[in-house]
């Protein structure tokens, strides 16, 4: 405004050329100037009609599944492997999966698999709002399975806490954090399939949280060591569990091996895994 009065005569800059920048900011604060030139428009929702938000109601009925994928890493800018994690609300019965990529083509087999894999039949799936489980594909396939299908509310991080914990306590612990390659999906899930999930369900005990309502009504979750147990116990101790699920032939399972026999075949059985994935990691760099 100074140099179109004073080098280019332009008169009606006169009075605005004396004004200082901080004023110039007083006035942009006045009502009349920010009814003149501030436009408002409100933000449009969108929502998306697949899934229902809100938590399951398992009501202590086996089957009620929660679901979440963990990334194994990246390196250079590429993309490493994913691990599906699935968990029963109730009695915590685990299935590890591992697909190379998150699409449609490469997570609905692995899904169709996992959901097969368990030892009940699966009356609810629940998942956070990330777009591999929330689509039409996934929803149809329930949809023909007559499952229950929920999704995580806005501020509710507990509705899919269990798988979230289960990501740190089971998939990180066991596979790391390291980058694995996409091409060696394949062996990961086998790996995952034969030695992790039968280890984790029935040679490695987990607590089971016991609801304590007090005298003004809250409820706390105790977790006491009576009631830390693998997932065989478990069914003998709620007979109404062994009674859906059928937990008779999974007993031979559970008992074929003891805790630290399974144990030391799942370590065993990932340094092979391990060593030969980088073996082949550098030979192919």
């Amino acid at each position: 405004m100074q140099r179109a009065f004073a080098l280019f005569g332009e008169a009606r800059y006169e009075q605005l050329s004396t004004i200082s920048v901080t004023h110039l900011y007083n006035l942009r604060q006045a009502a009349g100037y920010q009814d003149r030139r501030r436009h408002w428009t409100k933000t449009k929702g969108h929502s998306v009609p697949i899934a229902e938000r809100r938590a399951p109601a398992p009501d202590d009925r086996p089957g009620f599944i929660r679901i979440d994928s963990v990334h194994q890493g990246e390196l250079d800018g590429r993309k490493g492997l994913y691990h599906i994690n699935a968990v029963d609300r109730v009695t915590q019965f685990e299935i590890v999966a591992t697909c190379e990529q998150l699409s449609e083509a490469y997570l609905l087999p692995v899904i169709e698999t996992m959901l097969d894999s368990f030892p009940f039949s699966i009356l609810g799936f629940h998942a956070d709002c990330g777009s591999e489980y929330i689509n039409h594909k996934v929803a149809e396939m329930l949809d023909k399975l007559r499952v229950e299908f929920t999704k995580s509310r806005p501020r509710h991080s507990n509705d899919n806490a269990l798988a979230e914990t289960k990501n740190g306590a089971i998939v990180r612990k066991h596979l790391g954090y390291s980058h694995i390659p996409q091409r060696f999906a394949a062996e990961v899930n086998a790996f995952c399939r034969d030695f992790l999930n039968p280890y984790v369900n029935f040679h490695r005990p987990c607590f089971f949280a016991e609801s304590v309502t007090y005298e003004k009504g809250k409820i706390r979750k105790h977790y006491r060591l009576d009631n830390m147990m693998t997932l065989v116990p478990n069914s003998n101790h709620c007979p109404r569990h062994r009674a859906i699920i059928g937990f008779d032939k999974l007993d031979q399972l559970a008992m074929a091996k003891s805790d630290n026999q399974a144990a030391t075949r799942l370590n065993t059985a990932r340094s092979k895994l391990f060593q030969s994935i980088n073996r082949r990691s550098k030979r192919a760099a």
